[in-house]
């Protein structure tokens, strides 16, 4: 990169004032440049005369108009295709219409075809699949292999997994092979039409900042996306008899592939975590306190309201810091993601970390001392009162109604 001062300098300073490396001096009223600069471009910015210009190499074109769809990995999981895998294949077709492109799942079971229907019922336009055969698990160094002669052979030019353990070990092994970029554990998905490039975002330092990354120079656009922050809902009715009569080719077959896949890797063992265990996505209900618990005791207040519905108890960031409660609970960009049909949070301010972690719960209830607490924006009722006597004269109520 080079950065040149032109004629039309007048030696004003005002790119002095701005650069924070000092880096320019002003020399017979003209701007100077030393090797101190770091081309920030502060001072391009701050010129009234465009007399300061960055240049750098020429951007490189790339043609990828051979890659067209939006491919999505179909995790299996006992028997059953995983939630998230799912919820990825509506995100994909709502994109998918931006890009006026089909919707790809890429699937290798044993079975395989009975899965098909559900995946039309989930907006597949088309089904790249493997047959694993009954009883034959395939490992996952076999897996990316397959998996990476699928998509350089069907070129899809956005590929989504979910950010399940296998996805979060699999995806970045394949984007390797294929030689492109990979985004972890995004948050949100979106679309520039117009570059059909693929807005990835994701929460990065500790999750205080949301950056969007983009994939420009590489394809295909890979990303592999938090569970539950996208909702599960059939968009699809006809499913494969539909497809079928408009003579539309939707089975893509790879199962020879599998024939000769070699692997180094064998599986001897697994071990369970003994780590606490609490999946608070299996829970319609789930009551969580924030920093306005106060402690590790108070949280046997929510526990009762929780254990009265049938849920189960969430935290912030604020309440596992404190160690009032275990990591597990924890709810956030930085913890888990959920979507049960009633949320209630309790003593959480509502800071956008923990909003990107409940925020598509289908019910909210808030309850906070504080009237400006941002938790109430999102809330589809609002309580504005002390925890430790709402939550009682709650539990009270709903005991009197049950009996």
């Amino acid at each position: 990169m080079e950065i040149k001062v032109k004629e039309n300098c007048t030696g004003c300073g005002l790119c002095l004032k701005v650069c924070l490396y000092e880096a320019i001096k002003i020399v017979n009223k003209r701007a100077v440049i030393n090797e101190n600069c770091i081309f920030c471009g502060a001072c391009v910015d701050a010129c009234r005369f465009r007399s300061i210009a960055i240049t750098g190499p020429e951007t490189k074109k790339y043609d990828f108009s051979d890659y067209k769809g939006i491919g999505v990995f179909i995790e299996i999981s006992d028997g059953h295709i995983n939630d998230s895998s799912l919820e990825l294949m509506i995100k994909a077709k709502e994109l998918a219409k931006e890009l006026k492109t089909q919707v790809y799942a890429f699937i290798a079971a044993a079975g395989v075809n009975s899965y098909f229907q559900e995946l039309c019922d989930y907006s597949a336009d088309r089904i790249i699949y493997a047959e694993t055969g009954e009883g034959k698990e395939i490992n996952e160094d076999a897996l990316k292999e397959l998996l990476t002669s699928m998509i350089s052979t069907i070129k899809p030019e956005i590929f989504i997994a979910g950010a399940t353990s296998l996805g979060r070990s699999l995806m970045p092994a394949i984007a390797c092979s294929l030689e492109t970029g990979l985004t972890a554990d995004c948050t949100e998905l979106s679309i520039d039409a117009d570059e059909r490039i693929l807005l990835q975002t994701r929460p990065t330092f500790g999750g205080n900042i949301l950056a969007t990354i983009i994939t420009q120079n590489c394809r295909p656009q890979m990303a592999t996306v938090r569970p539950h922050v996208f909702k599960k809902n059939r968009i699809e009715k006809s499913g494969i008899k539909d497809l079928k009569e408009k003579g539309r080719h939707f089975l893509s077959d790879f199962s020879d592939i599998l024939k000769n896949l070699k692997t180094k890797l064998k599986l001897d063992e697994s071990m369970e975590d003994f780590q606490e265990k609490i999946n608070l996505n299996d829970f319609d209900v789930i009551v969580s306190g924030g920093r306005g618990v106060g402690g590790e005791k108070n949280f046997a207040l929510l526990k009762e309201l929780a254990d009265i519905l049938g849920g189960a108890i969430g935290a912030s960031r604020a309440a596992v810091d404190s160690e009032w409660i275990s990591y597990p609970h924890q709810i956030g960009q930085t913890g888990k993601t959920v979507n049960p049909k009633l949320y209630i949070a309790c003593g959480i301010s509502g800071a956008v970390q923990h909003l990107a972690g409940m925020q598509t719960a289908d019910r909210i209830i808030a309850i906070n001392k504080d009237p400006d607490a941002p938790i109430f924006k999102v809330a589809d009722l609002g309580i504005v009162g002390d925890i430790f006597e709402v939550i009682p004269a709650l539990v009270k109520k709903i005991k009197e109604e049950k009996s």
